[in-house]
């Protein structure tokens, strides 16, 4: 369907032009600085868990359930914060670590573990390529999806295949034909609930078909970052099967290794990150950690399960995240709407948790609408960023980020980027026709 530039008349769209030039030029006179290049939460959010600093002092105990978290040892973490993980990733309580405080770096570690030692009695994978002349260990990337998941991969010497998002999840039949029949593909990065950046989760139909799916290498691995999994912007929250009671009910509870952190729920950098999978996987996992970490920080994950005990607790300290949010992602969608809802010119998606919105304008514009929204003083995710290689490769996608600005922030950027849309949109109907 052609965008109302495209349906216009040469003299039309020579004369809307030239009113989106003028527009241009007076916001850029403006000297805006704003910006939505990531996910970060606004100062005010960080401040609802300052009472969390005040909870230990010389005075405090420092013991839980018998653990001295002063010292040495509980390598696995200690036993509240285990309790914990086990409420966020759906596992059990010993199919759980509790590390530092980056879910990230546990899954460069991992991944690093399966890469250079192999995963319950297989290969390592970095030994495929030499066993295979010419092959390369694969990655699935489903896309719109999230940058550093596909640099982890990108750095270790796989090649990140991308495969396309759907309304209710990554392509499964693509998915399906590519893994029954190729044994160099090793593992599929995932973010299950409010997907980064299209804010979709997955539905019963396709966590089942992940999970129980014929696959050619016998070490496939499910990469399940629930990061998102507490962050709802509504009372009606969007529902997601427990992937590995999934698993274990397909006979693949080796498949599935699940992260998740408080990142996003107390301090970024400073939360707690908690892996789970199953027992064989856990066990492999552990030696290969205590090679050189004693134990992580128990006083942090002390502070957390004090502040935070139970999923309840959790449940209740995200209502007031939720509070800040809301208010933003309702902008998001009401000024697109009024910029763009009739234009043809996008397509958003409209997503109830998270921290993102994926945003389409028309093919070939994505860089060009970047590029001028930073001329125009503000900053977003570079375009192409959510894809393997920074490759977009119809060029349309940019993520929106509206979670650190302020309300008002927010609507000037949002305004830019309607616009820089609108003019790029109009540049490439006048080019088409040239």
């Amino acid at each position: 369907m052609q965008n109302i530039y495209q349906q216009m008349g040469d003299a039309e769209l020579a004369s809307a032009l030239q009113e989106l030039e003028h527009e241009v030029a007076e916001v850029k006179a403006r000297g805006l600085k704003l910006d939505m290049a990531r996910g970060k939460p606004a100062p005010d959010q960080v401040d609802i868990s300052r009472p969390m600093l005040d909870i230990l002092n010389s005075s405090s105990d420092l013991t839980d359930e018998g653990v001295d978290c002063s010292n040495y040892g509980c390598f696995e973490g200690i036993p509240s914060a285990r309790r914990l993980a086990a409420e966020f990733l759906g596992c059990p309580v010993d199919q759980t670590l509790v590390l530092g405080s980056s879910s990230l770096l546990i899954e460069h570690d991992i991944c690093d573990m399966f890469w250079r030692t192999g995963t319950c009695g297989n290969a390592p994978w970095s030994a495929y390529a030499a066993a295979h002349e010419g092959a390369t260990v694969k990655f699935l990337c489903p896309a719109p999806g999230y940058d550093r998941h596909f640099g982890i991969s990108a750095e270790l010497g796989a090649e990140n295949v991308t495969v396309p998002m759907t309304d209710e999840g990554p392509d499964m039949d693509e998915i399906e034909r590519l893994v029954a029949a190729d044994d160099s593909i090793k593992a599929i990065w995932l973010v299950p609930k409010y997907s980064n950046p299209t804010g979709v989760t997955f539905s019963d139909e396709v966590v089942r078909r992940l999970v129980g799916m014929k696959t050619a290498a016998p070490d496939f691995r499910i990469l399940w970052d629930n990061a998102y999994c507490v962050h709802d912007l509504y009372d009606e929250t969007d529902e997601l099967l427990n992937v590995f009671d999934a698993a274990r009910e397909a006979g693949n509870e080796d498949r599935v290794v699940a992260f998740a952190s408080t990142s996003k729920i107390t301090f970024p950098g400073a939360g707690v990150g908690f892996v789970g999978a199953s027992p064989a996987v856990i066990a492999e996992f552990s030696r290969h950690m205590k090679a050189g970490l004693i134990g992580a920080d128990k006083l942090n994950q002390l502070r957390h399960v004090r502040f935070l005990p139970d999923m309840d607790a959790v449940h209740a300290h995200m209502k007031r995240h939720a509070e800040f949010l809301r208010p933003k992602f309702e902008a998001v969608e009401q000024k697109l709407t009024e910029g763009l809802g009739d234009t043809g010119c996008a397509t958003w998606t409209h997503p109830r948790g998270g921290y993102f919105v994926s945003f389409d304008g028309p093919e070939g514009s994505a860089k060009r609408v970047g590029a001028l929204c930073a001329e125009l003083g503000v900053k977003l995710t570079p375009a192409g960023a959510t894809f393997p290689g920074g490759n977009d490769p119809r060029d349309t996608n940019i993520r929106i980020a509206p979670s650190y600005p302020s309300v008002s922030e927010l609507e000037t950027a949002l305004d830019v980027l309607v616009l820089a849309t609108r003019y790029v949109a109009a540049q490439l109907a006048q080019e088409e026709r040239a």
